[in-house]
């Protein structure tokens, strides 16, 4: 999972807010205030096997999966086999599309793998290193931050993510963690 401390970071785990806050109110209030997102979640989202249970029972029918192999990686993969087979549409961003979950993909969405990317990355530490791409993209393949921006600018969200370089993503997480 490359990067999965730096996308806690930045408010990719459904059940902690970005910067590592809890969902307590004045941490809810300043995310709010920081983002001028009145609309934000106020309760915790589902923890990842959770998540897939809910989607095998029928209750969630899409997933976006970026950068991880959870039909394999995962707790209980026969649940999450069953809950990408019974969701509706699934989006899968990977830098290879020889994964357990690939298969189950409605829509593969090439992403660079780590020696194509630039920006910064955060180990296990929190220590965050400067990550300078060694070489070109290869094929279609694009940055997750990159993606995750288009689509939201196709749903009408584009003001929340005005990023054109990796260094504006990393401007705004300093600012919001303080």
């Amino acid at each position: 999972q490359p990067n999965a401390m730096g996308g806690r970071e930045v408010g990719g785990l459904a059940n902690q807010l970005a910067a590592h806050m809890d969902f307590d109110a004045e941490s809810i209030d300043r995310v709010q205030r920081f983002w001028q997102a009145p609309a934000m979640a106020k309760t915790p989202g589902y923890k990842a096997v959770d998540m897939f249970q809910r989607a095998a029972d029928g209750e969630i029918d899409f997933l976006w999966i970026m950068a991880t192999n959870p039909a394999v990686s995962l707790p209980a993969s026969a649940t999450v086999r069953r809950a990408l087979e019974r969701c509706e549409y699934v989006v899968v961003s990977d830098c290879t599309t020889a994964t357990e979950t690939a298969r189950y993909a409605d829509l593969l969405l090439p992403a660079m793998p780590w020696g194509e990317k630039d920006g910064t990355v955060t180990n296990s530490e929190r220590m965050i290193s400067r990550q300078r791409a060694f070489r070109s993209p290869r094929g279609a393949a694009r940055a997750d931050w990159e993606v995750v921006t288009d689509v939201a600018a196709r749903l009408g969200f584009s003001s929340a993510f005005p990023y054109r370089k990796p260094a504006d993503i990393f401007r705004e997480h300093s600012a919001l963690s303080g």
